[in-house]
Formats: structure tokens, sequence, C-alpha cells
């Protein structure tokens, strides 16, 4: 199966693991805490076996590492791939109810991500990526719009900055006084580089914690919209050791 193919089936799975996550938000839901002081719902779980019960049953046998079974993740198979999965981005979101919470599902392949899928199963709309395929914004009746980033604002132009609605971070302040004029754009979940990809943003610094699985497949949009996912030193945000699972602080560009 080819990346495209790829990329269809971890979409439909997607969807799947979208549907399950909006049935327990028609209804009133459970609140766990995890180790980490996170939380951890009802549709994080349901999300989960869905999608890896979609992805282990497709042929290729690639890993899955999830965020719901991190420690049960044995490495990358013999070609260096795996599936990094969010099954639920925003679970801050969700509990809130402001629809901003997304299913992510990345491909990496030798430390990059290949191809990603980001559905918001509320707000419904989608973004899908592959290499050589393009991304793509896709609408509620399923329409397919190419995506592309803004590129660099002119000389003197405001900044369109993506802030996390849920994730202030006290390094942010400093940051943005040596970017300049700049407005701020507050969203939830892997939708933040999604503006980027979308060209609905410029710039999306992220100076606090992050996870791979937070990031992986919106990566993979914004790369394939032309735009960059770097640590603050300027090289690609690599997830060829997933066992870290934690990300360094980076920069998403829309250029």
């Amino acid at each position: 199966m080819d990346l495209a193919e790829l990329l269809e089936q971890a979409y439909a799975i997607a969807k799947q693991a979208g549907d399950a996550i909006m049935a327990v938000y028609a209804r009133d839901f459970s609140i766990e805490e995890k180790d980490d002081k996170s939380p951890l719902t009802e549709a994080d779980k349901a999300a989960h076996e869905v999608i890896v019960a979609g992805l282990n049953a497709m042929p290729e046998g690639i890993p899955v590492l999830s965020e719901e079974d991190a420690e049960g993740f044995a490495g990358a198979d013999a070609n260096g791939r795996y599936w990094l999965v969010d099954p639920l981005d925003g679970t801050k979101e969700f509990i809130k109810r402001n629809g901003e919470f997304t299913v992510n599902i990345a491909l990496i392949e030798n430390g990059k991500p290949v191809l990603g899928v980001v559905v918001a199963p509320a707000l419904e709309v989608s973004y899908v990526a592959a290499q050589g395929v393009g991304a793509f914004k896709v609408d509620a009746e399923g329409e397919r719009t190419p995506i592309r980033v803004a590129g660099k604002p002119a000389e003197g132009a405001t900044w369109r900055v993506v802030g996390s609605r849920s994730h202030p971070s006290p390094d942010l302040a400093e940051w943005l006084e040596k970017l300049g004029s700049h407005d701020m754009v507050p969203m939830g979940s892997s939708l933040k580089l999604c503006l980027i990809a979308e060209g609905e943003a410029d710039v999306y610094p992220r100076l606090g914690p992050t996870c791979l699985w937070d990031t992986g497949a919106a990566h993979a949009v914004v790369e394939q919209a032309g735009g960059r996912v770097e640590t603050l030193e300027g090289e690609a945000l690599s997830y060829a050791t997933p066992t870290e699972k934690l990300n360094p602080y980076f920069v998403v560009w829309g250029s």
C-alpha cells in the first residue's frame, strides 16, 4: 500500500474514532487523572480502542505508539516506520466542550512524519496530508481543498501568532517581544499547527512541554503545506527516538 492509500485508511479510522468521541461528548462522562495529573476520559479510551484495532488490522503490520498505551510500544519496524497516535488531543478542551479537540494519526518513517491525519469531530473539519500527495482541508461534506501556508509577513506587518488556550507559557512573552508587532490567536489541540498550514496564522511558538503524539500528525500537514516545524536551534522536529516521548521547545513557521 502506498502513502496515498495509507492516508485514506488512516483517515477512515480517525473518522471512526471521532464518531466514538462524539458519542461520549453527547452525554455525561467520567473523568480520571493520569499519573502526570493530565485528565483522561471515556472518550480517550474509546478512540484509542478504535484506532489501534483499525491500524493493527492493516496488512502492513506497522507498530502503533498511542498516548494511551505508550508503555506497550516495542519500537519501529525494520523500515523505521511506526504509527504515532493521540486518540484525543485536547482533552481539556473536550471537558470544556469548546470543540477544539482532535484525533491525531501520523505515520513516522526514519524519524520524519510522512503522513498525517487530524480530525476535529465537533467542528466537522479535518486535515489530511502525505508526501507526494499534498495537504488538504476536508469540510463536513467531505470536500477537500488544497491548503498552503501564508508565507512570511511583509516587513512591518503584524504577525498572527497562535497560542495555546489551556497551556500558557512564562517564556512566551520574551519570545514575542523579539518577534515584534503581533496579534494572538488562541486555539486548542493540534488545530494550532493546522491554522498555520491553511494560512490562517503565521507562527506558533511552543515554549512548553508537548509529547510526540501531540505534534506528529499536524507536523506532516504543515510540512506538506509548505511550512516548517523546528526546534529553537532551527533543526526539524524529530521523532527518531520515540522512547523519549517529550518534544523540545519548537516553533511552527508558515513560510
